[in-house]
């Protein structure tokens, strides 16, 4: 195995217009004959990561990197406060990856992603099982109620301090419910508001970082560029604060469908953001999956973790 691979520029881009007045970009790297595989981007609201390409051949794999509505090079870019949320959903997400499937004229791909794209791939692969040809997830998440309810709440156990921070960014009356008053407040007209939320939200999501074996992730949310950083924390409150749109533990209860898909699931056992035990609830009721537990990763992962990753991927590029 040859991993990290090495990442050749893309050889055909473009933006695709999915409708609602959006437009989002993608890209394919690689061979043009190869493997179809579709990286699908966290966040959500973060934007694809050309770095992600080093887990896949370039001589075996047709890769395609794209992102989401309202981030990355997609545009409208949420970082503009005139630009509406409103078409901006788990579904039409899901949409658009069958769009761009279709525009690509891929007959099946493999899907990899981790974090939020975990849930987004579950949903499309649920909706489309017969055009997906494996699945390869890190850091699983299915964006239960029940998830964002720990991630902005339960686990401020573990960090008081910034957690009393993340609270005290809202006026009183509005912490009962801080995803819902953030993604109002990311969305204000007003600059000084919209900032403040901006700040507050990444400042938290870096604390629940704090413990992870990588201190030079411990910034990953507050070191991003403006424009990112608005993107992430805008699109993200607003899927949060509607779980996504999707039936509380749909995507577990529907876990059946994906019968018949190889797939490998990688998670660190220091995983606050998003603690291992969706994936193995995810493990027990997909027939096929194979989950592997890290000891020394968190959410932001590792050596091992990663390397797990590119065996994944490799063995999938073996079977054709």
């Amino acid at each position: 195995m040859s991993f990290p691979y090495p990442m050749p520029e893309p050889y055909d881009q473009g933006l695709l217009d999915v409708g609602d007045g959006h437009r989002i970009h993608w890209e394919v790297s690689g061979n043009p004959a190869g493997k179809p595989a579709v990286v699908v981007h966290g966040g959500p609201g973060s934007g694809s990561r050309p770095g992600n390409r080093k887990f896949f051949d370039p001589d075996r794999y047709r890769l395609v990197l794209f992102d989401q509505r309202g981030c990355g090079r997609s545009v409208p870019h949420v970082a503009d406060p005139g630009t509406s949320m409103e078409h901006n959903t788990t579904a039409h997400l899901v949409a658009d990856m069958e769009r761009l499937r279709t525009r690509l004229g891929v007959e099946r791909w493999l899907l990899f992603g981790g974090s939020w794209g975990s849930t987004l791939i579950l949903a499309y692969a649920q909706a489309y099982p017969e055009r997906v040809s494996e699945i390869v997830l890190a850091g699983v998440t299915t964006t239960r109620r029940s998830e964002v309810a720990w991630l902005y709440g339960g686990v401020g156990r573990f960090f008081p301090e910034a957690y009393d921070r993340f609270l005290h960014g809202l006026p009183e009356a509005e912490r009962g419910d801080p995803v819902a008053a953030y993604a109002r407040r990311a969305s204000s007209s007003d600059p000084a508001v919209r900032d403040r939320a901006v700040a507050d939200w990444c400042a938290w999501e870096d604390a629940v970082l704090g413990l992870e074996p990588s201190p030079s992730r411990t910034k990953a949310y507050a070191g991003r560029p403006e424009r990112g950083r608005i993107s992430l924390v805008r699109i993200a409150s607003h899927f949060f604060a509607h779980g996504a749109w999707l039936e509380e533990g749909v995507l577990l209860r529907e876990a059946h469908r994906l019968a018949g898909i190889p797939g490998v699931l990688v998670q660190g056992r220091r995983d606050l953001a998003g603690p291992p035990g969706t994936a193995w609830e995810l493990a027990q009721v997909w027939p096929g999956a194979e989950l592997r537990i890290f000891d020394d990763s968190g959410h932001t992962g590792g050596a091992e973790f990663g390397a797990a990753l590119g065996e994944a991927v490799e063995r999938f590029a073996k079977q054709g």
